[in-house]
């Protein structure tokens, strides 16, 4: 799948684990990139939903549209998707927003 990014700094935490080391931690750097790594393999959004890789799930109420992937707990990698079949992910955020 193809991945874009909302921001450049965003896209310098998903491309760079020493960036993300500094920003977050050793523990949270992994994660963020294994996700980053899931989704680039995929196909689509729905493969992604079907295997549940890093419990991805589509988000609801005023984050409908958005889907979720589990980072180190609290944190998750909040994506959209686009396209034909969405297989472009836009990269909007790595938040608890809980």
């Amino acid at each position: 799948m193809q991945i874009e990014y909302r921001t450049r700094q965003l896209e310098l935490v998903c491309t760079s684990i020493p960036v993300a080391e500094r920003r977050y931690s050793e523990r949270m750097a992994e994660r963020i990139h294994l996700r980053i790594e899931q989704i680039r393999a995929a196909e689509n959004i729905g493969e992604l939903l079907r295997q549940r890789l890093g419990r991805c799930h589509a988000l609801s109420g005023d984050r409908a549209g958005q889907y979720a992937m589990d980072l180190a707990h609290p944190f998750r990698l909040i994506f959209i998707g686009y396209g034909d079949h969405l297989q472009i992910a836009e990269i909007q955020e790595i938040v608890d927003y809980h």
